[in-house]
């Protein structure tokens, strides 16, 4: 059975009309848990439901529950939970009839570890992370065929937070992507696919994050709130009253937040309702000795864009750069002569699989293997190294990708020209260590 909570009511139930409101309460919480692979909350752990009637929660008959969220037509909700305390944490799912669960949950996986933050997707598929080797990766599974295909194969731990509207997944790792550093968001396509950072203004801490219905991405900053717009290539300072905000938020059908929010680091966690630009949050609930987190609107949702794969049935995948120039970083113009790919060896260390050369117009074709991680360094004419990738990033079996420049951010558009090397020749340069490179 769920542990149960003292509770202290500190806001009125919802009204009638209003949508059920589902949360997680447990005694501790530690948002970056997972970046070394630990739990982000205590065994305690249980979801509850909060509607007209009161409050419940949502399966009784679970050790542990957290991370809900709801199917985009509102009539399913998935979870992280446990039959029993010595269990691993599984993915399940519950049939809802618009008020309340419907009959038994079931177990969707069956993971020889931790399984937990899952989410729909489009297709009657599942998106969440599966602790494999003692760290998180990022797993997709049909529903109806059972068929699984992990998303992520860099070093580190990786953890979804939200399904776009475009069909990718929202992703949080460490920056650089891979290494020791502080949570970033990244996204990457529903096949593994076309990974990338969000933004590439890079700096604090940036977790949980939610897209709203305007389209933003609103996270966690610090311990403050940040957004991504389509207007700006950095994050936008979030004003909302003094406090430490747990991210994942929800959006009511008025425009208002449901947050979850605590006065310092000292207090636990409760849901506050805001309404962006007010200078005061109003309480919806709060436990006396536990945090309420991740709150979730028992709610239909606009279905995001089912993204197509451009997989091929090849063993390994082509790379395109149009121009490595084009860069955050100052590179002087003419300067780079050829790049190097590395891949990790059986102790992580760096392996290098081969040279290429660069055009003067900064563009280079190479084949590359897929499924682990790679890492890009730019040379001069004399061998010396101009730039090289702090963190690492990985290609699918079969995919071909064409990159604007070398870390030149997401919203950069290419130019309207043919890159040079494929005026030289439409064969990719073999990374791969066969003679052989494959479709291109």
């Amino acid at each position: 059975m769920a542990v149960g909570f003292v509770h202290t009511d500190f806001g009125l139930p919802p009204p009638s009309h209003s949508p059920a409101l589902l949360f997680t309460v447990a005694k501790r919480y530690e948002p970056l848990a997972w970046i070394r692979g630990a739990d982000r909350f205590s065994s305690n752990a249980a979801v509850f439901l909060q509607d007209a009637s009161g409050r419940h929660p949502l399966i009784p008959g679970l050790a542990a529950s957290a991370d809900p969220t709801v199917s985009f037509d509102g009539k399913s909700v998935l979870f992280a939970g446990k039959r029993k305390a010595q269990d691993s944490w599984q993915i399940w799912e519950v049939a809802w009839n618009g008020d309340l669960p419907v009959g038994e949950p079931r177990r969707v996986t069956s993971c020889a570890n931790d399984c937990v933050r899952p989410f729909y997707l489009p297709g009657d598929r599942v998106v969440y992370a599966k602790k494999t080797g003692g760290r998180f990766v990022v797993e997709a599974a049909d529903l109806a065929e059972g068929n699984t295909v992990q998303l992520t194969y860099g070093p580190g731990n990786f953890l979804p937070t939200d399904v776009l509207r475009d069909g990718r997944i929202l992703f949080e790792a460490t920056y650089p992507l891979g290494a020791n550093g502080t949570p970033e968001l990244y996204t990457v396509y529903s096949d593994g696919s076309g990974v990338e950072s969000y933004r590439c203004d890079h700096g604090k801490a940036r977790y949980s994050g939610k897209q709203v219905v305007s389209g933003d991405i609103v996270f966690t900053s610090g311990s403050g709130l940040g957004r991504f717009t389509s207007a700006r290539a950095q994050e936008v300072h979030i004003s909302a009253p003094a406090g430490e905000y747990a991210g994942d938020i929800a959006e009511t059908s008025s425009g208002d937040w449901l947050l979850a929010w605590r006065p310092d680091a000292r207090s636990y966690f409760q849901v506050k309702r805001w309404k962006p630009g007010d200078g005061s949050l109003s309480s919806v609930t709060a436990e006396q000795n536990a945090n309420i987190l991740q709150p979730t609107l028992v709610v239909e949702r606009t279905l995001p864009k089912r993204h197509p794969s451009g997989l091929h049935d090849w063993p390994n995948a082509n790379l395109l750069c149009l121009n490595a120039y084009t860069s955050k970083y100052r590179v002087a113009a003419g300067s780079i002569h050829s790049v190097r790919l590395y891949a990790r060896d059986s102790t992580g260390a760096a392996k290098l699989l081969g040279t290429a050369p660069v055009e003067r117009d900064g563009s280079f074709f190479v084949h590359v293997p897929t499924e682990q991680p790679l890492q890009v360094e730019l040379l001069d004419g004399s061998g010396k190294t101009l730039q090289r990738q702090a963190g690492w990033f990985w290609m699918r079996r079969g995919e071909q990708r064409a990159c604007v420049g070398c870390h030149a951010g997401p919203e950069t558009a290419p130019e309207n020209a043919v890159p040079m090397i494929l005026l030289m020749s439409t064969t990719p340069a073999d990374m791969t260590g066969h003679s052989a490179p494959g479709g291109h």
